[in-house]
């Protein structure tokens, strides 16, 4: 066993002395060890409830004959974090939960690891520190919110939430209108109830093999998120005995089905940041393009919030991803014969599986689109491309040309925005958000939330170097690549320039002639970076391009 390093033999007599010093057994300690890495804390709705799914976890692996062993992992939440300094520091933590997670794992020699996570950061983060260990792992995540309800009856969540602050400003709400989507959109722990990127990552969890049936949409508060996490725990010990690692796993393959089944779905555009991150961990380039391709063949088949009127826990009872992979088989759009945590492969575990509702999972023959649910657009604004959830932009936007209303700042557009200096027809542009810029690349969810609340959604654009939310919804298109600080064209654009936007073609143009553009070029200086020291400032200076994912090099 790989834990005998630290509790094998006359050498390691001091190591074991350690572990006597925490209270566990000789018999303990002939056993293999699982890190059970849990993101318990007491400020992420999703992570309340983390600390129960620990306990079960730990319950699992000493029924299949192991000794579990917790440590922690940080999260941030998103929604808490929006809208100020510290959603700066949220995609960074995704790189900070990698790096502890791959030194106590090292540094304790553990023969497997179960990963809790629930949140934004947290999943991927997990998932980079699982292909860069690869030791057997499998994930068992917190589970997603139930849906919110109001007093008349209708059901809400966090991006209704945030679309309240926009419909206040715009004069449709007043402050009791607010208070009521205030106390009822966030209901119960878990991740928030639509398909942001919380759960988008727990699903593809499942869909690039990695979690048991049901990780992604079994609710928080059900019991039969304990039973979930029980088998966990007892598969890790079949994983140990095996010694099957995440890299057999996690294979080319296995993240084409992932982005298959994540067009299928309609998921968070950050998913476009967290794929590559993870597969450049696992030595695979995840080409940005790819993505296009992959999305040509594949049917957007859920609508759930905020494209849609569903929720997490209606993709549940419609029988979950593994329904939804059953689905894109008949069609022969996934690769089953890829290995995954259960020791079986693909093919056999969704043997069985049923499309319980196909007003939540469309049928393959009978979907949204044709297509998926994200696009990678690009040309002369974007040379390296930049990404749209296509499954929530309304129709009458998928094709639009407006002028340019150009800030520097989240900050700067979201006080113009509440200043109703947004007009019908205008392309907002925010620039020097992006990974470097930032630093940190913020979500703009507060901006696009309000231009949503506004009713504008169907009439204004908004264009960033940085990132948006799994719950933003409209023509919201982010990672524009090359980010304004590494002198990309976004980083010329001017007040008033015309900015053309076709998402059925994948293209992006600002309509300014290339000389006139070298000129402002020739002219721009590089604004000194906003954040200079503490982690940020070493963030800036190790984090690459958000078309390869923001990773650290």
């Amino acid at each position: 066993m790989r834990s005998d390093n630290v509790k094998k033999g006359i050498p390691t007599a001091p190591n074991r002395s350690l572990f006597y010093a925490l209270g566990y057994t000789k018999e303990e300690l002939e056993r293999p060890l699982i890190g059970v890495v849990c993101s318990h804390n007491e400020i992420v709705p999703g992570h309340m409830n983390l600390d129960k799914i620990a306990e079960a976890v730990k319950a699992g692996v000493r029924l299949a004959g192991g000794t579990p062993v917790e440590f922690p992992a940080i999260a941030v939440c998103d929604g808490i974090a929006m809208g100020h300094v510290g959603m700066k520091y949220s995609l960074v933590t995704r790189d900070l939960i990698a790096d502890s997670t791959e030194a106590m794992a090292m540094a304790h020699q553990f023969d497997g690891l179960v990963l809790i996570p629930n949140c934004d950061k947290n999943v991927p983060g997990l998932l980079m520190a699982a292909a860069r260990l690869n030791i057997p792992a499998i994930f068992c995540s917190g589970g997603p919110m139930l849906a919110g309800r109001l007093p008349d009856g209708r059901r809400t969540c966090l991006s209704h939430m945030f679309e309240a602050v926009g419909g206040y400003y715009a004069g449709k709400l007043d402050e009791d209108g607010v208070r009521e989507y205030e106390e009822n959109a966030c209901p119960t722990c878990g991740s928030c109830s639509g398909m942001y990127t919380a759960n988008s990552m727990n699903c593809l969890t499942e869909a690039i093999g990695m979690a048991l049936a049901g990780n992604g949409t079994i609710p928080g508060v059900m019991s039969a998120r304990l039973r979930l996490a029980k088998h966990t725990g007892m598969q890790i010990m079949e994983l140990v005995r095996r010694n099957i690692c995440p890299r057999d796993i996690m294979t080319e393959a296995a993240f084409h089905n992932a982005d298959t089944v994540d067009m299928a779905l309609g998921c968070s555009t950050n998913t476009m940041l967290h794929l590559p991150a993870i597969a450049h961990e696992c030595g695979i380039e995840l080409p940005l393009e790819l993505s296009n391709e992959i999305s040509s063949r594949t049917p957007n088949l859920c609508h759930l919030a905020p494209a849609g009127e569903t929720y997490m826990e209606d993709l549940d009872r419609a029988g979950g991803v593994h329904a939804v992979m059953a689905e894109l088989t008949r069609k022969g759009l996934l690769d089953t014969g890829v290995l995954t945590v259960t020791g079986k492969t693909l093919g056999e575990n969704l043997e069985g599986a049923v499309n319980r509702d196909p007003q939540v999972i469309r049928p393959i023959d009978n979907p949204y689109s044709s297509d998926g649910g994200i696009a990678v657009l690009k040309g002369n604004l974007a040379p390296e491309g930049c990404v749209v959830k296509r499954s929530a932009v309304a129709q009458e936007m998928m094709v639009h040309t407006g002028p340019a209303r150009v800030f520097d700042s989240e900050d700067d557009a979201i006080a113009a925005i509440y200043a109703g200096k947004i007009s019908a027809g205008d392309v907002v542009v925010i620039r020097y958000e992006g990974p470097k810029g930032g630093p940190g690349m913020r979500e703009m969810l507060n901006p696009t939330s309000a231009i949503a609340g506004m009713g504008l959604d169907k009439q204004v654009a908004l264009i960033t170097d940085g990132r948006f939310s799994g719950a933003t919804r409209g023509a919201s298109i982010g990672h524009v690549s090359p980010e304004a600080a590494l002198g990309g064209p976004i980083a010329f654009v001017q007040e008033g320039d015309v900015i053309s936007i076709d998402i059925p073609n994948f293209s992006i143009q600002v309509q300014v002639d290339e000389a006139e553009m070298e000129r402002r070029r020739a002219a721009w200086v590089c604004p000194e970076p906003r954040i200079q020291s503490g982690y940020l400032a070493r963030y800036a200076k190790l984090v690459t391009s958000a078309a390869r994912g923001a990773v650290l090099e």
